[in-house]
């Protein structure tokens, strides 16, 4: 997984996998989201990223330990 935001255009990407883009979908207004062949999701876009979130441009990772099986 891979978070970029470009300052210039003013977007926030989540990058979740590799792969083409057959279809994008505007969830809510400026949210989109890119979905492959299979209708995994491939990424995320935030519009107007600094009107948002708090900090645009600092992102905390955290990894949860569960319980729950896959």
């Amino acid at each position: 997984m891979k978070a970029t935001y470009d300052l210039e255009a003013d977007t926030l990407n989540f990058i979740l996998r590799k792969g083409f883009v057959k279809e994008s979908d505007e969830l809510k207004e400026g949210v989109i989201v890119d979905f492959d062949k299979e209708g995994r999701i491939i990424s995320i876009e935030i519009l107007d990223a600094s009107l948002r979130p708090t900090k645009p441009m600092e992102i905390m990772y955290e990894c949860k330990k569960t319980t729950a099986k896959r």
